[in-house]
């Protein structure tokens, strides 16, 4: 593969990174990664199978668990080709469109994922503020409507960002940051006015991920103001019960995706290996740890798992 730094025109294909410093055992990284795709994939389509036989789990709350499940593989899904290639294969180019529509389908996922979340707050919300009407509020319509709206948003919103950076020349060398395409990365090997690039991705962040954070903000701060007025101790906590798992997702995703987009924005480190990790985190906590605490926080999923689980081992003896 032969590029110029000096080059005005697009590269055939880009460099991934690994882990800085440690390529010399950066297979020994792969067996790591291989289990948790593995956990990531096999525990969200355990999820999403679980939801579909069984009849008892067709409400909202699991609905929008199931939506979760189906983002979190799509996302798995999209970053696996080239964590592997790099970490087990150590082949490191990526042909340039290909980098492109791996970048379009992370960025769309998340802001799946982001959308997804703030209806489950509003699932909350709904379920602790008003119980009596929670099945009129969520109805199957309206529930396959948040869904519609979430997988069009984040189409409509991600649609651009492959468009802007290909009318740039990329001058600044070819080598990314991270073991997989992301625009903020991308952009800065890119020459040229990305002044659009800049004020695109900023607005993205904000229209998407920004309101939505917001709004969940919002969704639990009159959850928890309905949790204090309940008079009994007990019924407190199992109302802030059902919370915890969604919680818990919030900060998972939320966090690494957070400070990975203040690195690229404001951070100037002599290592990257933040840049590395934050990116890691970001790509593989959510997917990873959804199913796991899902699977031993909600008591229907559980018990339900553990019948199959046994019905499975019955078959066998």
């Amino acid at each position: 593969m032969e590029h110029t730094n000096t080059s005005r025109f697009q590269p055939a294909s880009l460099l991934l990174m690994g882990i800085p410093g440690l390529e010399a055992v950066q297979l020994w990284f792969s067996i790591p990664l291989c289990i948790m795709y593995s956990v990531a994939l096999l525990g969200n389509c355990t999820i999403l199978s679980v939801i579909k036989t069984t009849t008892t789990l067709h409400e909202p709350q699991y609905i929008f668990l199931s939506m979760l499940a189906a983002t979190d593989v799509g996302l798995s899904l999209s970053t696996l080709p080239t964590v592997l290639s790099v970490f087990l294969l150590n082949h490191r180019e990526v042909e340039f469109h290909s980098c492109l529509t791996q970048m379009f389908f992370i960025h769309t996922f998340s802001s799946m994922e982001s959308a997804i979340l703030l209806a489950m707050a509003f699932d909350r919300f709904v379920a602790i503020r008003h119980p009596l009407h929670y099945t009129v509020v969520l109805t199957p319509p309206r529930i396959t409507g948040i869904g519609g709206v979430a997988v069009i948003r984040g189409v409509v919103l991600m649609a651009p960002l492959p468009i802007l950076l290909k009318r740039l020349p990329f001058c600044k060398g070819v080598t990314l940051s991270h073991c997989y395409c992301y625009h903020p990365d991308m952009m800065k090997l890119a020459c040229g006015p990305v002044r659009v690039n800049i004020i695109y991705g900023l607005s993205l962040v904000l229209c998407s991920f920004g309101i939505d954070s917001v709004f969940i903000v919002i969704s639990y701060i009159f959850i928890l103001k309905t949790v204090l007025s309940i008079a009994s101790g007990d019924g407190q906590l199992k109302a802030l019960n059902t919370c915890v798992s969604h919680l818990f997702t919030v900060f998972i995703f939320y966090v690494p995706l957070i400070v990975l987009a203040l690195i690229h924005r404001f951070g100037t480190f002599e290592s990257p290996l933040l840049h590395v990790t934050m990116a890691n985190l970001f790509l593989f906590l959510t997917p990873v740890l959804n199913p796991l605490v899902y699977s031993l926080k909600t008591k229907q999923i559980r018990s339900v798992m553990g019948r199959v689980l046994k019905g499975r081992r019955d078959l066998l003896k």
